[in-house]
């Protein structure tokens, strides 16, 4: 049985996507990670929960921080792959959202990760880039890769994405 004592609790704030919608509807893509980089936009609340900081966006590239934490352990005691997942999916993501126009969207079709080595807290700060490979009027492929502290990749994956017409 658990020990509840050793209980702990996190608590976090978001803004609602949907009352920013029409804001990163009427932005390219570029433009809203611009904006998220310099506090002018939301950052969506999924990112908000994996602790994820937008530090570099340019078209067809995004680096994202990540801070890995107690929430984010598995039972076996390493962060649980989850995690890496999501920090992957959500660079690959981002770097593409920098190639769309206004009114343009995405979302994944399909998501290959490859974990290389396990993440502990003892791992230190998460470096993520994503990189778009091949950009496309209806599908856009790319890239990403987990780098820790010292520089050691710790994941990579590719990605297809579908690009979605103007609402």
């Amino acid at each position: 049985m658990a020990d509840v004592t050793a209980l702990r609790s996190k608590t976090f704030e978001w803004v609602d996507p949907l009352a920013t919608a029409d804001q990163v509807m009427g932005m390219s893509g570029l433009e809203y990670m611009h904006a998220v980089r310099d506090g002018t936009a939301a950052w969506p609340p999924m990112g908000v929960l994996m602790n994820l900081e937008l530090v570099e966006a340019e078209r067809g590239r995004v680096v994202l921080a990540c801070t890995p934490g107690e929430e984010h352990y598995n039972p076996l005691g390493i962060i649980h792959g989850g995690l890496l997942c999501t920090l992957l999916d959500t660079v690959i993501g981002c770097a593409t959202h920098t190639t769309l126009e206004r009114g343009t969207g995405y979302t994944s079709i399909e998501l290959k990760v490859s974990y290389l080595r396990p993440v502990t807290l003892d791992t230190g700060l998460l470096t993520a880039t994503g990189s778009v490979i091949k950009e496309g009027r209806r599908v856009v492929f790319a890239e990403g890769g987990v780098s820790d502290a010292e520089g050691t990749l710790v994941a990579t994956a590719s990605s297809s994405l579908l690009v979605l017409s103007s609402r």
